[in-house]
């Protein structure tokens, strides 16, 4: 099948046989997608080879076959966005969220649009941990694993904001127990649920919790961006 002007995003390349590249990407209308990009590592395809770079709006011309697409064309669309530093680190981070939890070729319009507009957001200048947070909730939620935050799910009742509670991925916000070093602020889910900015210890606690909700999702599993932007995080 002949895919034309498909919008996509570059998520993860990597060389493939002598002269080629395996690319991830993230299209509107067939969601993840393995393909091949063939003969761009050879010297006189530099420009195509530079085309295909995260983070840029690209429009593709594919040869949908299996598995895996085979690239026959593919052009910049919109505006170049440029992430770098920190910025950089949380868009690899995002790549991989989206490899490690979605499946090839199932498509999620929604999850598209919101990668576009985190990704402005971020090269705008928008504080970066606020910025992931909102993006694990809303990726989540395009998913089918959206988060019940201003519901106490035991005692079916609002979530109080001077209370503090534990989230249970699977089942949602459960009041704490004294002490609970894992406990976040009532407050602090209401304003996630409302998409404002917590102050800093609400979002420190809201990292915690959306690490918990991702691994959960994972299968226990962890993902590298994590140590990496950690180690940023410390060297600062």
């Amino acid at each position: 099948m002949r895919v034309e002007q498909q919008p996509a995003y570059v998520l993860h390349a990597r060389p493939y046989r002598e002269t080629s590249m395996l690319v991830e990407c993230l299209t509107r209308d067939h969601g993840r997608i393995g393909v091949v990009a063939r003969g761009v590592r050879r010297e006189r395809a530099r420009n195509q080879r530079s085309q295909l770079e995260p983070f840029q709006q690209l429009s593709l011309d594919l040869l949908m076959k299996g598995e895996l697409a085979t690239l026959r064309a593919a052009e910049f669309a919109g505006m170049a966005t440029r992430l770098t530093g920190d910025a950089g680190l949380a868009g690899l981070y995002l790549n991989e969220l989206i490899v490690r939890l979605t499946g090839r070729q199932d498509a999620n319009p929604e999850l598209f649009d919101l990668y576009g507009i985190t990704l402005r957001r971020m090269a705008a200048g928008e504080a970066l941990a606020w910025s992931l947070r909102r993006f694990e909730r809303d990726m989540l939620d395009t998913l089918g694993y959206g988060l019940q935050l201003d519901m106490d799910v035991e005692r079916d009742e609002p979530v109080d904001p001077d209370a503090s509670y534990r989230y249970t991925p699977g089942t949602g916000s459960l009041l704490a127990r004294p002490g609970d070093r894992e406990a976040i602020r009532g407050s602090d889910l209401l304003a996630f649920a409302a998409d404002t900015c917590p102050d800093t210890a609400g979002l420190v606690a809201l990292r915690r919790l959306m690490r918990q909700v991702i691994g959960f999702h994972l299968g226990g599993g962890e993902l590298r961006a994590w140590r990496v932007l950690g180690g940023a995080m410390t060297r600062r």
